[in-house]
């Protein structure tokens, strides 16, 4: 199986100035998640940087980086930059692995490219995890996503999705058991990853924002819009924690020592 993977990475950050520079064990942290990547048997890794100084020190580490525009309003902006740039043929695939996600599994990351190479009709696919708490259910900054019964995603939300009517807590026997598969229905927690096929992530930035993308701010309702399909991997578990305060970076840290 051959697929890239592409790592955008944007030095502004309001949490945490520099992000992709932070030094994880005495290395920056998009040469962690690059080293990470590479893990997953891909055929290329590569940086997609808007700035030279990410570029000097992916090159230091040996680490393939290319220059972006500083000026692109998201990842896969970037990224759709960054294909062009490399010249990847249309039906080759892509993932799109985030910058600050330095512990991810690399299995996670084939999981994400293997969909695209055995599902020739979906245009991306994704990943999530079971949601194992209340709590998380009704967090708003965690997205959720209901899948079909081929695991086509139907609908993300940060909303609690899907919405037990008949129970005033939202899912039947959250409050006694946890949240737990009921009803046949489990709720999924949806994870930053996304494999593209070059040739639509190329297509992606052109295509009209939705009226539901910029309500619930999730960029991924564009794809579903649109009517593409977007396959889900689901793990069995969350990954690791990735870096988007101090706080987070401390707590990485911690673990590579």
């Amino acid at each position: 199986m051959a697929f890239t993977v592409l790592i955008p990475a944007r030095l502004a950050s309001t949490r945490l100035p520099d992000k992709p520079l932070a030094d994880i064990a005495g290395l920056p942290m998009v040469v962690r998640v690059a080293q990470r990547a590479s893990l997953s048997g891909a055929q290329n890794v590569v940086v997609a940087a808007d700035s030279e100084r990410i570029i000097a020190a992916c090159t230091e580490h040996g680490v393939r980086a290319i220059l972006t525009r500083t000026d692109h309003v998201s990842g896969s902006d970037r990224l759709a930059e960054a294909s062009a740039i490399l010249g990847l043929r249309d039906d080759e695939v892509v993932v799109n692995v985030q910058g600050d996600e330095p512990l991810i599994p690399p299995s996670l990351v084939q999981s994400v490219a293997r969909l695209l190479e055995d599902n020739p009709d979906v245009s991306m696919s994704t990943a999530a995890h079971p949601i194992d708490n209340e709590a998380d259910f009704l967090n708003p900054n965690i997205v959720k996503v209901v899948l079909d019964a081929r695991s086509r995603a139907m609908y993300f939300s940060r909303a609690p999705i899907p919405f037990a009517r008949d129970r005033t807590n939202g899912w039947p026997g959250a409050a006694e058991h946890g949240l737990r598969q009921a009803e046949g229905v489990q709720p999924l927690r949806h994870m930053g990853i996304y494999g593209y096929r070059a040739g639509f992530l190329r297509q992606f930035p052109g295509l009209g924002v939705a009226p539901v993308e910029a309500l619930e701010a999730l960029e991924q309702l564009r794809v579903l819009w649109h009517g593409h399909q977007i396959l889900v991997h689901t793990a069995s578990t969350a990954p690791a924690p990735g870096v988007d305060t101090p706080e987070d970076l401390a707590k990485v840290r911690a673990l590579f020592r």
